[in-house]
């Protein structure tokens, strides 16, 4: 046990002044951009960095895996400090560690140097992927976050969306090439750590903490060993093979093991008391499958306009905006209406519903299929994915304790991408299937198409009737890969629909709902604080919440005889052994 900083948690804190808000936001939104943009401004360059430093099929797929894995695994971690220690150093920490991750995979002679150097750009990445909702969290009440939340969607979907078009034009820049990849993300990370060292303010408590190390390796290598069998899988080695029974024997054993210490740690990693919350599991679970789609859409749509339409890669650039921009428009528009009214589910059923209608539309892609009906195909699958993906996570941390949002916030981003690395894999494996098969089907002596399904052809240097065979084969496997997401897409709209909707609360730790006459407030006395039996709640409410609690205090999770009370979206008693003063943040 050791006594350490924390950001405060307690809801009676004083909303910060509006343009201190905003010029923290935007160093935010520059961190997000860089952790965004570090996994797929790469993707166009990988050959011929693979190529230049005598690297082999496995180091290329390693150059890739070892950042996905690095962001996944340690998000869950970066959130439980987050509700431990100064969220400032955090993210100073986070941003530093990508810094120092770019400009070595920038400089690397090896192969070797730069996948350790894309490991450091992933932790870096994961703890940006984090934080940066937490921080939101506590410097904006839940009603005013969603307009703030569309600007973070837009950047998430922004920097995933442009990433290979940008990395293509960056590798070609004389004199640079490939390395400017990695060294185009180094100064925004520069410039974000200067100006929240400049504007991020909060003061400080102090509590005894306990962090959960064996649960966090545990978790590292539970979604490590379960993400590199489903990344390497039928790729390195066979579905069917002694690797597969080893990493998916070692990663269940782990998970086991997880939910064991878990279970018994007093500050644990992932709380399974967090999983009790209706809303946290169905979001939780709207996210992975959020995840699923957009990266899905975002990694296949430039091979499909590349070989499928025969367009070059600037072209390819041009065609791949309408999927961010029906991203941006959909993540601004329904953050300001939410902002606008208190209400959100509304929102997210029609976010679901688009993003079904965007994965039927881009199911029934085949060889006959022209660009018009695939540029409406991604911007409808845009509007949907923009729509639910920050709003989800505003919903969620609104149902929590605020001294959780960080490790609610995370176990959201750590599912989404968990959904979206292992979406990834599976369809990708799907699409060398499904190309390889159509290949052998209409050209059964497969003239001059080598490695179809393992590799993306260069077209250019191939005759027209084998050129045309491998368009058809892409079209007709995009179509395939697509008609995979929609029972997706199905899941999402089932998933949001089960979620209970309440407003949310206009001032920090209010819950949400209508409050009751005579309530004042955050901190301020209500009819439930002199309950029989209770200890104040430190939010001043009535106790009410989703089991029906009265206003004295009764009730399965009122104050009293029932124990303790718990709202929904607030703190909760200070617990014994804790103790709280302000200090300089």
């Amino acid at each position: 046990m050791s006594t350490v900083p924390e950001s405060p948690t307690a809801p009676g804190q004083q909303p910060v002044p509006a343009k201190s808000v905003m010029m923290t936001v935007n160093g935010l939104l520059l961190g997000m951009f860089v952790a965004v943009l570090a996994p797929t401004v790469v993707t166009v360059a990988l050959p011929s960095i693979v190529t230049q430093l005598g690297g082999s099929q496995s180091a290329y797929t390693w150059i890739v895996t070892a950042e996905l894995l690095a962001m996944t695994v340690s998000v869950p971690l970066w959130g439980k400090l987050a509700d431990l220690y100064h969220k400032k150093w955090l993210l100073q920490a986070s941003l530093g560690l990508f810094l120092i991750g770019s400009l070595v995979a920038g400089a690397a002679g090896s192969i070797g140097v730069l996948i350790v150097s894309r490991v450091a750009q992933g932790v870096g990445a994961g703890g940006l992927t984090a934080m940066v909702p937490v921080v939101m969290a506590v410097i904006v009440p839940p009603r005013e976050r969603g307009k703030y939340m569309g600007l973070f969607g837009a950047v998430f979907a922004v920097g995933t969306i442009v990433g290979p078009p940008l990395g293509g034009a960056l590798a070609e820049v004389p004199g640079f090439g490939w390395r400017l990849c990695f060294f185009f993300g180094a100064p925004f990370a520069l410039l974000s750590m200067i100006v929240l060292q400049r504007t991020f303010h909060l003061p400080t408590t102090r509590r005894q903490v306990h962090v959960d190390y064996l649960g966090a390796a545990l978790i590292v290598v539970a979604a490590s060993a379960l993400l590199v069998w489903c990344s390497l899988a039928g790729d390195v080695f066979a579905w069917r093979s002694g690797w597969t029974v080893v990493l998916v024997t070692v990663g269940v054993v782990a998970l086991g093991l997880t939910v064991l210490v878990e279970a018994r740690s007093p500050e644990p990693i992932l709380p399974l008391s967090l999983f009790r919350n209706r809303t946290i599991v169905l979001t939780t679970l709207a996210s992975m499958l959020v995840g699923v789609v957009l990266f899905g859409a975002s990694v296949f749509v430039p091979p499909y306009l590349q070989l499928a339409q025969g367009l070059s890669p600037g072209q390819t650039g041009l065609l791949s905006l309408p999927l961010a921009l029906g991203v941006v428009v959909a993540s601004t528009v329904a953050g300001h209406l939410i902002t606008s009214t208190g209400q959100w589910k509304a929102v997210l059923v029609t976010g679901a519903v688009l993003t079904g209608g965007g994965a039927v539309m881009l199911a029934m892609v085949d060889e006959n299929s022209g660009l018009g009906w695939f540029v409406a195909a991604v911007v409808v699958l845009g509007l949907g994915v923009g729509s639910l993906m920050q709003n989800l996570v505003l919903v969620a941390q609104s149902s929590v304790d605020m001294r959780q949002l960080g490790v609610a916030t995370s176990t959201l981003s750590f599912f989404r991408s968990l959904g979206g690395s292992v979406g990834v894999t599976v369809l990708g494996a799907v699409l060398a299937h499904r190309v390889r098969s159509v290949i052998e089907s209409r050209s059964p002596q497969g003239g001059g198409t080598g490695d179809a399904g393992g590799s993306l052809p260069d077209l250019g240097s191939l005759p027209e009737p084998v050129r045309a065979v491998i368009a058809q084969a892409y079209a007709v496997a995009t179509g395939d890969i697509f008609a995979l997401t929609v029972p997706v897409a199905v899941l999402i709209l089932l998933t949001v629909a089960l979620l209970r909707n309440r407003p949310l609360a206009s001032q920090f730790g209010m819950p949400p709902g209508p409050r009751r006459a005579g309530d004042q407030g955050p901190g301020g006395p209500g009819p439930g604080d002199q309950g029989p039996g209770g200890q104040a709640d430190r939010h001043g409410t009535d106790g009410q919440g989703p089991d029906g609690q009265g206003p004295d205090g009764h009730g399965p999770d009122g104050h009293g005889p029932g124990g303790p009370g718990r709202v929904p979206g607030g703190a909760q008693p200070v617990q014994p052994g804790e103790q709280s003063r302000p200090s300089a943040g």
